[in-house]
């Protein structure tokens, strides 16, 4: 078979960034639907204003979850998080499951929703999460948050979006300061797409050669250093782990801080459940970035 990146061929790439294929079909499905559960009863029980419009496409909505009592200062630091999905699946209602984890510690956390592959592009995908940010900038103020202490988070899908987001280049046209993002947390993020018009994935995202490399945050200078947290399930394949440990390395060596968080026994997708716990060390990590005391 011809070697097509990194000295694999097309059926070894396919292996590698088949997230799904990591965990049983089973639990995959329970992951999912705990997803859905945790995020539902957020939207239920926090004090959240849902499906504001930060454009005129249907999909460009997100949430606004309020901080909780503790919050100790008039404007709360902000926490946006960008779901994945292999950009072509979930959305915003099975996004919150952080959210009182953030609320509580005193944040304001936004679940920001985007149109999905096939029936956009990922250069529409990245443009809608950069629009979503810069609402936010603009008006997260009225919602008790801070304009200057916006953080964001994703997974996956998420975690791509999120180095595009860190990614300069796009922040002039928008009104946005090099510096409206003040720190990351990447999980199990796809950071060079140079491999995915090779593999099934090209199905529904019908990348170039061209596409891949416009988005890939690898291929940009960062339009602000600032601090990342970087994580990955144990079990994942040696392509998603080695994507984040290049990107955290690419990052250090700009000489911007960053650390890798390990918390075992984790898989690609109970990642993201475990940043909604207090006590874990990946949450511990992204609220003493934000400047927050846990309750």
């Amino acid at each position: 078979m011809m070697k097509l990146y990194r000295d694999m061929d097309s059926a070894e790439l396919d292996a590698q960034y088949n997230a799904r294929a990591t965990v049983p079909e089973s639990l995959f499905l329970s992951i999912m639907q705990e997803y859905a559960e945790q995020s539902r009863r957020a939207r239920e029980t926090l004090s959240c204003t849902p499906d504001l419009a930060y454009g005129s496409h249907p999909d460009e909505t997100l949430d606004v979850f309020r901080p909780g009592p503790s919050a100790s200062a008039p404007r709360a630091p902000v926490f946006v998080y960008i779901h994945g999905g292999y950009w072509r699946a979930l959305s915003k209602n099975e996004s919150s499951s952080m959210a009182p984890a953030y609320t509580s510690a005193g944040a304001v956390y936004v679940a920001v929703n985007y149109a999905l592959a096939p029936a956009v592009t990922l250069d529409t995908i990245v443009d809608q999460c950069r629009r979503a940010v810069a609402w936010v900038y603009r008006n997260i103020e009225q919602y008790g948050g801070d304009p200057d202490r916006i953080y964001i988070g994703g997974s996956s899908a998420g975690g791509h979006l999120c180095g595009m987001l860190l990614a300069s280049g796009w922040h002039t046209p928008l009104g946005m300061p090099l510096n409206a993002v003040k720190g990351a947390l990447l999980l199990s993020g796809l950071y060079d797409l140079a491999p995915i018009p090779h593999t099934h994935i090209n199905a529904w995202m019908k990348l170039s050669a061209e596409d891949a490399a416009r988005n890939s945050p690898v291929n940009y200078e960062p339009a602000a250093g600032c601090p990342i947290v970087v994580s990955y399930g144990d079990n994942e394949t040696d392509e998603f782990k080695r994507q984040s440990r290049d990107y955290l390395q690419q990052w250090q060596a700009r000489g911007y801080p960053g650390d890798y968080v390990r918390v075992p026994g984790l898989n690609h997708f109970d990642l993201v459940l475990e940043c909604g716990k207090p006590d874990s060390p990946l949450a511990r990590a992204m609220l003493e970035m934000m400047g927050l005391t846990r309750d």
